[in-house]
């Protein structure tokens, strides 16, 4: 792996998340009032998240997944109600906290079920039969991007499945406008990427693995493509 962009990266996202962005997702992964543009990319989240379930097993009992990325606990919770026993990992140690109280104060029973942590999602956890990114590789850079994915499959049984920014000219224009914010008030920046350059890497790299399924959500300013990585 490209160890300098990818640990700079990872710097930048973890201290995005847990400082500027903290109450915004907090807002955003509730059912808080939000602005016009916001209640897009919630929907869009919403739609992304229902998506990454419907492609897993409605019974999840017995399972152990890899919540790669898990923000503010939404999907995390999702597959615990299935039966699963979850890892759910995020850079921000301030979003995993607020995720593990999210899942004590409203379903207590569950929280056995999930064990939270805070740290790089490629550090070694053991093994799982399913691993969910959903938003955490969108920042980095194709090649990351494949290496990460690689370190993932090589422990996962089933599938993997996970998200890709979609490359768009409507995607490059609002990154272009992002530009125009504080440098202080930006999100990292969001790689774009183009599906049939992935799919060929993708088939290229992780044989036996090789993609399935994918599914493009567009909903105003959230836009995102969900792919399934399962093997061959």
């Amino acid at each position: 792996m490209t160890q300098l962009s990818y640990q700079n990266r990872r710097g930048e996202i973890a201290t995005y998340f847990d400082n500027t962005a903290l109450e915004a997702w907090k807002k955003l992964t509730s059912d808080a009032p939000v602005s016009r543009i916001r209640a897009t990319v919630r929907a869009g989240r919403q739609q992304t998240q229902e998506t990454l379930l419907s492609w897993l097993p409605d019974d999840l009992t017995g399972s152990k997944i890899l919540d790669a990325g898990c923000g503010t606990g939404m999907l995390a919770l999702e597959l615990a109600r299935r039966g699963a026993e979850v890892v759910a990992v995020d850079l921000s140690p301030r979003l995993v906290q607020m995720a593990r109280q999210r899942v004590q104060e409203s379903e207590p029973e569950l929280a056995a079920n999930i064990h939270f942590d805070s740290g790089d999602m490629l550090a070694e956890r053991g093994s799982f039969d399913y691993v969910v990114a959903m938003d955490s590789l969108i920042h980095y850079e194709l090649p990351d991007m494949l290496e990460a994915l690689e370190a993932l499959v090589s422990r996962t049984g089933e599938r993997v499945l996970f998200t890709f920014a979609p490359r768009t000219p409507a995607l490059a224009l609002m990154h272009r406008c992002g530009k125009l914010f504080p440098k202080k008030d930006r999100s990292p920046a969001i790689v774009p990427v183009a599906k049939k350059r992935l799919h060929h890497e993708l088939s290229a790299r992780m044989s036996p693995w090789q993609p399935g399924r994918d599914h493009l959500v567009d909903s105003g300013f959230y836009k995102s493509h969900v792919q399934e990585l399962k093997r061959g």
